[in-house]
């Protein structure tokens, strides 16, 4: 526990906006109840979820709705941040999983909370003991982009090896992530990005980059079984002309125009357009993991900001330009010196 201290610091959001909103402040120290652990947050991330609902920037058609689930004129939840890593400081009854000592790593899912030097979650969270192999900074870079790009590709477009696969916005959180997972299942992978990102894809195990500024993929004589559009900036009508049949457009990013495409994708054959909110699981950050370990996946970094320099981030991050994960540190830095088993 935090010692006689009865406040910590956090990223507190009050009112919907551009970065500058956040506020570092203190806040009451959490305490876990039944069924929930309290973990010390040594460092998160700034993932699209995040400054989305800082802005309250929902997807279209969805504006009403996220408003009524996150607050009409202002927030409900006023600590954002999912993914995190650091370690559990306390547990409450009846929780067998997690112990204090654990050095673990996932997402706060729709708790949220990670902006935050303390967070308090349910012990049936996406929460599992960190990777031996990485510090603080890449674990917390892991669980957003690696459990969205898996649910995608393994889970709905059934993606296998031998199929070719084409990762739009391939430079991102998700994107960085999506190239790895697909190569690790065994696809051929095309990536889709800026110039001055294409070797970071390359050699993320892209067979093949295009620099979307030069070349429209939409016009290449090139098939694939499955495109995931990370950034929602194509063309759906225009990307489906280049699946093979029976193939499969995915969308993360809800745009104006995949939306029609959504909905009477459904109702035809042939080629397929799917898209929503991938759920961050238990199982699969456990499969995440052991990629992790494995050395098929590993964390792209671009910046790191301490907590107190969060509007910075943000601000970053709203460029568009970031390249793989923007990291907030609560400053505890590099490896962890000790582990205990997670069930």
């Amino acid at each position: 526990m935090p010692g006689e201290d009865l406040t910590v610091k956090a990223a507190v959001l009050r009112q919907y906006g551009p970065p500058e909103v956040l506020q570092v402040t203190d806040v009451p120290t959490p305490t876990p109840e039944t069924g929930e652990v309290l973990i010390r947050v040594h460092a998160t991330a700034v993932s699209a979820a995040d400054y989305r609902l800082r802005g309250a920037n929902f997807p279209p058609m969805m504006g009403l709705a996220g408003r009524l689930a996150f607050g009409v004129r202002r927030p409900r939840k006023q600590i954002l941040g999912g993914a995190f890593a650091g370690v559990v400081e306390a547990a409450g009854a009846r929780v067998t999983r997690l112990h204090p000592g654990n050095v673990v790593f996932g997402s706060t899912g729709a708790h949220l909370g990670a902006y935050a030097e303390y967070v308090c979650l349910p012990e049936d969270a996406p929460v599992v003991e960190m990777p031996a192999n990485l510090t603080f900074e890449e674990a917390a870079a892991i669980p957003f982009g690696a459990m969205t790009a898996l649910h995608f590709l393994r889970d709905k477009g059934r993606l296998r090896g031998g199929q070719r696969a084409l990762i739009y916005g391939a430079s991102g959180a998700v994107g960085t992530a999506a190239v790895q997972i697909a190569r690790h299942l065994g696809a051929h992978v095309t990536g889709v990005c800026s110039k001055a990102n294409l070797e970071l894809v390359r050699s993320l195990g892209a067979d093949r980059v295009i620099d979307y500024t030069r070349e429209d993929f939409t016009q290449g004589s090139e098939r694939y079984d499955l495109i995931f559009e990370t950034v929602g900036k194509s063309s759906v009508p225009r990307a489906k002309r280049v699946l093979t049949e029976g193939g499969v457009y995915i969308v993360n990013v809800i745009t104006p125009g995949a939306v029609p495409q959504l909905l009477i994708s459904p109702l035809r054959r042939g080629r397929k357009v799917i898209g929503g909110i991938a759920p961050e699981s238990l199982d699969n950050l456990r499969d995440v993991k052991e990629m992790v370990e494995s050395g098929a996946l590993k964390a792209v970094i671009d910046r790191v900001y301490p907590l107190e320099q969060i509007v910075d981030a943000h601000r970053y991050a709203d460029t568009g330009r970031k390249r793989g994960n923007v990291v907030i540190t609560m400053g505890v830095h590099g490896p962890a010196t000790e582990r205990t088993g997670i069930a």
